[in-house]
């Protein structure tokens, strides 16, 4: 927001700082003139409204754009901002062919009831029985992968195979998906397997108003039966900010009417829902507390009840790596009995395992579900996945050391040249801040600070910037903008890819403060 009057004051100001004119040394007088080129370097961009509408938008990596060139001069913001657009949409459309988006999913269902529900009688006269069996009695695997034709236009391939109990089949789908406008889009659905016949269905989405839209999915099955016709319609609606409504009903096989509503807001997800249908009616509610840690912890608790009976469910969700989110949930119903799923969401793909424990509703499988997954995952946590994310960050920091390594020397000598610069300026500065009582700046460091007893093993990396900061003292004030502070005169960063802050001891009035900020954080001193 600055104008371009503060932006000449700035640079008159760094012009005075860094004038090589101004400094006798040789030495001296080769980094100030490196300096005062950078400076003029970056009031060339500013000055120039083109420029400074690129860079004020995107950044440095907005001037490395190719394609400016052929820009007509003398435009706008927004029409340069649309220009760029365009630009990264030809990009884009460049590597459009390369993108697939892969998707899946593995299932494996496992009948663990012989731990619990066995009888000692059966098993008296079988050699081996005093060892449970335990079995795969399922599986599933599904995947899809897409495949832009145009920028409009998408192909999606997907399949699917299932067994149970020693029986199964599998399914192939090609779906043709086109984006007719920014209100809707339509897919064309053409299938084969081995369980059933031919599928033809049609899938189309509107956005009947900003706050409303409609699905409509219909489709023919063919089969050795006949033709079976379906229809599902999905009307949606946003009853608040955070909130949404959907009624559905379903036609065919399994015909059923559903209401539901979902709130979902930073903390928490909320859904209630209620279904009329046949051969399942039921009535379900479930809340999902989201936890404010860097794990994203969250926990869910459910209830469903209907004519199939009524299923109590609970569990928890963590972040463990990056890309990956383990999740357990156990499972207890009448008559279905008491069962634990496990399930881990690595980027696009998902394992999903669904445990039987018991066909009835025994104490002990319901404990053993519980604190079971409890105890072996805060084992494999502090055991494991710890050691393993901390030796994974060391690694990835210690490659960014590497190739910064001569950037950041750059940077540091810099930064060093510019403090040398700065001595005069802030002897005159500090001489008129005490002359009225002013703002002094008595200590400032910047970098990784360990106040934590947790980190008592990490080292603290710090710089000390005192001067630079009572450089940018004026009119008894010290200004800085949401931005990273390594970019400061007299700044660099002192630990790469760390966490880093700046401490500032000062004076002001001839009483001492002391001020801590976040690098990206904005800090104004005095404070109010």
């Amino acid at each position: 927001q600055a104008s371009q009057e503060e932006l000449k004051a700035a640079y008159r100001r760094l012009c005075m700082l860094y004038h090589p004119d101004k400094h006798r040394d040789p030495e001296l007088k080769t980094q100030a003139e490196r300096l005062f080129n950078l400076v003029h370097q970056a009031y060339e961009v500013l000055s120039d409204p083109q420029t400074r509408a690129i860079y004020d938008i995107y950044g440095r990596r907005g001037l490395e754009m190719e394609g400016w060139e052929v820009v007509e001069r003398k435009r706008t913001a927004a029409e340069i901002r649309e220009e760029f657009e365009r630009l990264q949409r030809e990009r884009e459309e460049r590597r459009l062919q390369q993108r697939t988006n892969p998707k899946g999913t593995i299932s494996v269902g496992i009948d663990a009831t012989d731990l619990f529900d066995r009888y000692d009688e059966e098993y008296e006269d079988v050699p081996g029985s005093s060892f449970p069996q335990i079995e795969i009695n399922k599986m599933h695997i599904s995947q899809s992968i897409e495949a832009p034709l145009t920028a409009t236009d998408t192909a999606i391939l997907s399949g699917n195979l299932s067994t149970q109990n020693g029986n199964g089949g599998g399914s192939i789908n090609l779906a043709l998906r086109r984006v007719t406008s920014a209100k809707g889009w339509g897919e064309l659905e053409f299938g084969a397997g081995d369980l059933h016949g031919p599928l033809f269905g049609l899938k189309i989405f509107r956005n009947l108003t900003p706050r409303c839209f409609i699905t409509t999915n219909c489709a023919l099955q063919f089969s050795s039966r006949g033709v079976r016709p379906g229809l599902t319609t999905v009307l949606a609606r946003n009853l608040d900010k955070n909130t949404m409504g959907y009624l559905q009903w379903r036609w065919g096989i399994q015909s059923a009417m559903n209401t539901s509503i979902v709130r979902d807001t930073k903390t928490s997800h909320f859904t209630v829902a209620l279904q009329l249908g046949i051969p399942h009616s039921f009535m379900m509610v479930s809340y999902q507390h989201k936890f404010q840690d860097e794990d994203q912890t969250r926990v869910k608790g459910s209830l469903k009840a209907g004519f199939f009976g009524t299923i109590v469910e609970y569990g928890a969700e963590r972040k463990i790596s990056r890309h990956s989110v383990l999740g357990a949930t156990v499972s207890v119903g009448v008559p279905q009995g008491v069962s634990l799923k496990i399930k881990l969401n690595r980027a696009s793909q998902t394992y999903f395992f669904p445990v039987h424990l018991t066909d009835q509703l025994l104490p002990s499988a319901v404990f053993y579900a519980t604190v079971g997954p409890l105890v072996i995952y805060f084992a494999m946590h502090r055991l494991v996945i710890k050691p393993y994310l901390r030796a994974q960050k060391e690694r990835e920091l210690e490659k960014q050391r590497e190739t910064t390594a001569s950037d950041i020397l750059q940077k540091k000598q810099e930064a060093e040249a510019a403090v040398r610069l700065m001595q005069e300026s802030v002897r005159r500065i500090i001489e008129a801040e005490e002359a009225r009582m002013g703002l002094i700046v008595v200590n400032a460091w910047y970098g990784k600070f360990v106040n934590d007893n947790s980190r008592k093993n990490e080292k603290v990396k710090v710089i000390d910037v005192t001067v630079p900061l009572q450089c940018l003292v004026k009119d008894s004030k010290l200004i800085l903008t949401e931005a990273s502070k390594a970019g400061l005169p007299g700044f660099y960063d002192p630990c790469v890819g760390e966490e880093k802050s700046l401490k500032v001891l000062y004076q002001f009035r001839g009483v001492l403060h002391q001020v801590m900020s976040a690098d990206n954080e904005a800090l104004r001193i005095p404070k109010q």
